[in-house]
């Protein structure tokens, strides 16, 4: 017994020296305190250290290691030294002491008083695993169904015990009510850049509608919820196929055609006079403030101010992709006068407010322009082309449109960018050529009142008839949810719509983006499993905050209304000229490309065409540095809009490669 004893101790004090050893051995890691915020949630940038492990990080910073790994796909396979990682942070609720069962207030409440409705909902108890997929298999309703019925609710945050309310089945032949909503407003979150004005236009109300449900709201945050009027409407019965994804019925458009451009148009030398404005947002007074106070400091429980210069370089951020415009323009002009053109420019900055507009065109300033460029938001740009038609002066919108509609009885205004249209109808001509693909579409129209959202899948499903039979289609609608409302669920509700047998193509029907960046994080983190083609709109291309790995693992194609090929002559002109000009080098997204081709474009056309070129653009093609101007009109009292768009591809060489399509049907290049 003795000998025993001695054995346990002996094995006892090598165990407790091993242990001492492991943990003198082990890299105590450091928390950063660098800080940066993606998609409105705020993450610590940690740079792993030898000797550290997924686990002694998640330990640092109190998250599970499955949340590193969520956040950080690549971590799984083995972290690496030096490699960076996103740490979300966490904020720590204060500790309290438990309350014992019989000192707990009684806070239960009659069935009656609970807003419980039996008859409509199952009221589930969570345990331990539960998800919404689970759920939905389990009681054999779908994801959404019991998304709508927990409105705001995160699984992930609910303790077990806790109640999910489950939609009862409803067992009926009739035909699925598309309406997602049995009530008068939508609750809708602000995104960056948006306003009262543009959110009642993207919703079709008016400004007064929207401050009405919305009281005390003047500038709305980003992030902030608003709810948005939504007028009910008895629903239109749509015949549903069995076991098939509801879809809209394809609608022929009428369009008017125009004539179309027919090989490159050369000239070596212009002559002629023409006065050009530039109306935009370049922000004079902003950037002529060259100190900056700083009252960020508290000293003594009071803020101190602190005035800095701000350097010579310092330019007033909101002005800069229009700055860029301007250079780009300037750079045409130069180009145009060697042919021999007298050009005059004037700059006006004009911002929001429609008084600065009206007092412009009040003050005779504009009369004797032959070509306006901007306004750049909608009310403004309504105001000076309806005063430019008139006039008889062409009018160019500068940026991309959020609708046609100001094209109406304005002959004379041009929209360079494509609309959002002319996007959905290349993409659901482009899908058509893979019917027996896997289709996901993805959008965030909860209440059904995007109208954009029900005519891009009728599109889709006009071009794939056409090769397959409709039951033979696999359409998959996915309703988009924000991680900070699902959490986990979200990529797992993603997955369960791919198919690991088949080409997976994705159409997300959003240019919202964190719809964008949250969907793209989710679906590169699959495509590790699943075969997955992303195509996309514009807009795409367009976002800031997600690494390009993103974009060239997935393989990402997208529609442009640019293209940049950089191998070309007058291309590499342009960017010496550009450096040599404003010491700098315009990126491939920049728009000093678009104001360049857009003043080359017309001031040549007018110069050689004269005012008949206005009513026929296409008479006239010169060779522009990135875009292609594929001008139509919809009626013979409206403007025009450009049609053309270049399909880009990111591939996995790192590189962006414009891909040469088919022409359409009964159309030719």
């Amino acid at each position: 017994m003795r000998y025993i004893l001695q054995r346990i101790l002996i094995l006892a004090v090598t165990l407790l020296f091993l242990l001492q050893g492991s943990a003198m051995s082990q890299v105590v890691v450091e928390k950063s305190t660098e800080k940066v915020v993606i998609l409105g949630k705020s993450y610590f940038i940690h740079t792993v250290r030898k000797g550290e492990t997924a686990y002694s990080i998640s330990k640092a910073y109190g998250i599970k290691v499955d949340d590193l790994y969520s956040e950080n796909p690549g971590a799984s396979s083995g972290l690496k030294e030096g490699q960076s990682l996103h740490i979300p942070v966490i904020s720590v609720p204060p500790v309290t002491k438990p309350v014992p069962e019989d000192r707990k207030p009684y806070t239960g409440k009659p069935a009656a008083e609970t807003g419980k409705d039996e008859s409509k909902f199952i009221y589930h108890k969570l345990s331990a695993g539960d998800t919404f997929f689970s759920l939905a298999k389990k009681y054999g309703v779908s994801e959404d169904d019991i998304l709508q019925g927990n409105p705001g609710v995160d699984i992930d945050k609910l303790p077990v015990g806790s109640e999910v309310a489950i939609p009862r089945r409803q067992f009926t032949t009739t035909s699925k009510n598309l309406e997602t909503q049995d009530r008068d407003y939508i609750s809708y979150k602000v995104s960056k850049g948006e306003s009262i004005t543009s959110i009642a236009e993207k919703f079709g109300i008016t400004v007064k509608e929207l401050r009405k449900e919305n009281k005390g709201v003047i500038f709305p945050k980003v992030d902030d919820y608003l709810r948005i009027p939504v007028q009910k409407k008895s629903p239109e019965p749509v015949a549903v196929q069995p076991v098939k994804d509801t879809i809209l019925a394809a609608v022929e458009e009428p369009e008017v055609k125009n004539r179309k451009p027919e090989g490159i148009t050369h000239f070596t030398s212009l002559k002629g006079k023409f006065n050009i404005a530039f109306l935009l947002p370049l922000w004079f007074d902003e950037n002529a403030q060259r100190f900056e106070i700083d009252s960020a400091q508290i000293l003594k429980g009071k803020h101190v101010r602190r005035i800095t210069e701000r350097p010579d370089e310092w330019i007033f951020p909101e002005s800069m992709t229009f700055l860029e415009l301007f250079q780009g323009a300037l750079i045409a002009a130069d180009t145009l006068r060697s042919m021999g053109l007298d050009i005059n420019i004037s700059v006006f900055d004009i911002k929001v407010d429609t008084l600065e507009s009206v007092e412009l065109i009040n003050s005779g300033k504009l009369d004797n322009m032959d070509l306006i460029v901007g306004p750049v938001y909608k009310e403004n740009l309504s105001v000076i082309s309806e005063y430019a038609a008139k006039k008889n002066i062409p009018v160019i919108s500068p940026v991309p449109p959020k609708s046609v509609d100001l094209l109406e009885k304005r002959p004379n205004l041009f929209m360079i960018f494509p609309s959002l249209d002319v996007a959905q109808k290349a993409i659901a001509m482009n899908v058509g050529q893979y019917p027996g693909d896997n289709f996901v579409f993805i959008h965030c129209d909860t209440a059904g009142v995007d109208p954009s959202v029900g005519k891009f899948k009728s599109l889709i499903f006009k071009e794939l008839t056409k090769k397959i039979p409709y039951e033979d289609i696999r359409f998959k609608e996915f309703i988009f949810y924000s991680k900070s409302t699902l959490a986990k669920d979200s990529i797992n509700r993603l997955e369960h719509t791919l198919s690991e047998n088949t080409e997976n193509t994705i159409l997300i029907a959003s240019e919202d983006v964190p719809v964008l960046s949250e969907t793209i994080m989710d679906l590169h983190t699959l495509s590790k499993k699943y075969p997955i083609r992303v195509v996309g709109y514009p807009a795409m291309r367009d976002i800031d905050n997600l690494e390009p790995k993103y974009y060239f693992e997935l393989g990402i194609e997208l529609y442009s209304p640019y293209w940049i090929d950089y191998g070309r002559e007058d291309v590499k002109k342009f960017i010496l000229a550009y450096r040599n000009k404003f010491l700098s080098e315009p990126s491939q997204t920049s728009f000093a490309w678009q104001g360049y081709d857009m003043t080359y474009y017309f001031l040549s056309g007018l110069a050689i065409h004269g005012k008949k070129f206005l009513g026929e653009p296409g008479m006239h093609n010169p060779l522009l540095l990135g875009s292609e101007y594929d001008f139509e009109r919809q009626s013979p009292d409206s403007g025009f809009s450009n049609n053309k768009l270049y399909l880009v591809k990111f591939t996995d060489e790192m590189d962006v490669k414009k891909v040469e399509e088919k022409p359409a049907e009964g159309k030719e290049n």
